[in-house]
């Protein structure tokens, strides 16, 4: 099988090296970036290096879009505009609406772009990242164990679909379907608001190190909290704007279960905090796999009174 990886930072790259490593994929490489294509050669996350993306995809059976949210909807659609008609095209953004509502420059203005209508296109989108960035740290197993989502419509090529699902398992992943509105919601709460929870608890620690005048400093539950905190800025300004809708929906959800938290400790309520701590824990026992899914509530609904 022939890939084309178009974008060959830290997610590009390790596809690079789970399609050669563990599919024995012939893999070629396009990037805008001279240096991060001579990376991913030395590193042997590509065989080859393309000048363009007419050339990346040139006789490829699987193509993966892994630009930059911004660059995303014209890297895949000139992947489609010279893929053949047997290549899926797919891409591994954070945004799934994005692409189905982006738009393109073409000689008469902007155009809109219908990705779904494309039997070939199946977005897409692996659960798996660093806090770093770049070929130099692509990694073969970055996707062991991984969900990685799959955006079918009912224009999808089933024997394309089917291909792609089985070159993601052989990486190590679990392909799950998954529609673009579900997917975008769920991303805003899991993903996205996270790294927004992050830039703040960071910036709230250090203005409170200096105000008192005492060396800043992290222990471990802070240490967990902002892993993320000012992850890539070129990239996360794009996930954060091409998913505002949803992001914003998830801070105003955010903002409630706080002020909740906050009114019950103006009125000094015991009861009511400590349902809320033991709520938190059920729920993230279910998150993690530590048992099923079975929660005494919704973490925000503090009760009114002590139990």
């Amino acid at each position: 099988m022939r890939v084309a990886v178009l974008g060959v930072g830290l997610v590009g790259g390790s596809i690079g090296l789970a399609a050669r490593a563990r599919a024995g994929a012939e893999v070629c490489g396009y990037d805008t970036d001279p240096a991060a294509l001579r990376t991913a050669l030395r590193l042997g996350a590509i065989d080859e290096q393309a000048p363009d993306i007419a050339t990346a995809v040139a006789g490829a059976q699987a193509v993966f879009a892994a630009a930059p949210v911004g660059a995303l909807a014209q890297t895949v659609l000139d992947a489609l505009a010279h893929a053949g008609p047997d290549c899926v095209v797919s891409d591994v953004g954070s945004t799934a609406l994005a692409l189905s509502d982006a738009s393109s420059q073409g000689s008469g203005g902007r155009v809109a772009i219908d990705f779904r209508s494309d039997p070939r296109f199946v977005g897409g989108h692996p659960l798996a990242g660093a806090e770093t960035a770049g070929a130099a740290h692509a990694r073969e197993d970055l996707f062991e164990d991984a969900d990685w989502y799959l955006i079918r419509d009912p224009s999808t090529d089933p024997a394309l679909y089917e291909r792609l699902r089985g070159l993601i398992e052989r990486f190590g992943a679990h392909p799950t379907a998954i529609d673009a509105d579900t997917h975008d919601r769920l991303m805003a709460s899991v993903s996205h608001l996270p790294h927004v929870l992050a830039n703040v608890l960071a910036a709230q620690a250090a203005t409170a190190f200096e105000r008192e005048r005492f060396q800043a400093g992290a222990g471990p539950s802070l240490s967990d909290a902002i892993r993320v905190a000012g992850a890539n800025t070129a990239i996360w300004t794009d996930i954060y704007l091409a998913n505002r809708d949803a992001l914003i929906a998830a801070i105003d959800d955010a903002t409630r279960r706080l002020a909740d938290v906050r009114a019950a400790l103006i009125d000094g309520n015991a009861g009511a905090l400590a349902a809320w701590n033991e709520s938190a824990r059920a729920a993230r026992g279910a998150l993690l796999g530590e048992h099923p899914p079975s929660l005494p509530g919704d973490p925000a609904n503090l009760p009114a009174s002590d139990a």
